[in-house]
């Protein structure tokens, strides 16, 4: 049901990845359950596909009334359409971009968000969560306004978000991916598309470059890990991508009916 990404003296970090399938009606992502003994965290919670097994998986470890924090890396259906259902099942707040904190009421019935909306300031944000904290990392444009990564410094996992994702057949999200090379065709098409310009692609790998990173692990496709880490890191500051690519071509009056 859940992937194990790291257990030690009672911190864990659990991936689900089955909860909706790529080929079917919707894309392939990611969820995240952050357990730190009786408290915990969700990363990303996903849409109302996701909504079932992550509540289940969650209430393995500790009830919901303990869950501390719902982290979105931004604003997107399959970030965080299944809201209105956490919001009924936990107190936990929301944390996300003060650019979103205004639209993710959207998601809910009216005043389920009251006062559970903490939008986090661009230069991020520390949030304890248990005996520790997750970082929240700028990683804005990296695709939306305003985005966030999280850091764990307790298992060095860094939650990426759609940096780092990964698509097609060939992907098992099972399976760390230890050598770049090989797994860049399932990460590029995703890249050159949805992250905004190589700028914002090397000032990211500068801050990162601070952290000890054990794995890099994307809202879509396959964790990083090992060497990939580092290679990842290389590859995409010297990736060009959004507007980089765009040009008057790209901007045209339609000619031809559907």
């Amino acid at each position: 049901m859940f992937i194990e990404l790291y257990h030690h003296k009672g911190h864990q970090c659990l991936m689900f990845c089955d909860t909706c399938v790529e080929h079917g009606e919707a894309v392939q992502a990611n969820q995240f359950l952050i357990v730190d003994d009786d408290t915990g965290a969700i990363i990303d919670p996903g849409g109302n596909l996701a909504y079932s097994e992550l509540y289940l998986g969650m209430t393995r470890h500790f009830p919901p009334h303990q869950l501390s924090a719902i982290l979105a890396s931004h604003a997107d259906p399959d970030i965080i359409a299944s809201l209105d259902r956490w919001m009924t099942a936990t107190t936990a707040p929301v944390y996300i971009s003060r650019v979103w904190e205004r639209f993710v009421p959207h998601f809910c019935k009216p005043g389920k968000t009251a006062g559970r909306v903490i939008g986090i300031p661009d230069a991020g944000l520390r949030i304890r969560v248990g005996r520790g904290e997750l970082w929240a990392l700028p990683a804005h444009f990296l695709h939306a306004e305003g985005n966030f990564q999280f850091y764990d410094p307790i298992s060095r996992i860094l939650f990426s978000g759609d940096l780092g994702a990964s698509m097609g057949r060939q992907v098992d999200p099972r399976q760390p991916v230890t050598s770049l090379s090989a797994h860049i065709a399932a990460m590029e098409g995703f890249h050159r598309r949805y992250m905004v310009s190589n700028k914002v692609l090397r000032l990211w790998a500068r801050m990162v470059r601070t952290l000890d990173i054990a794995m890099i692990v994307p809202q879509h496709g396959a964790p990083m890990a090992g060497a990939a880490v580092r290679e990842f890191i290389e590859w995409v500051q010297d990736l060009s991508c959004g507007i980089d690519l765009l040009g008057d071509a790209h901007y045209s009056v339609p000619t031809a009916a559907d």
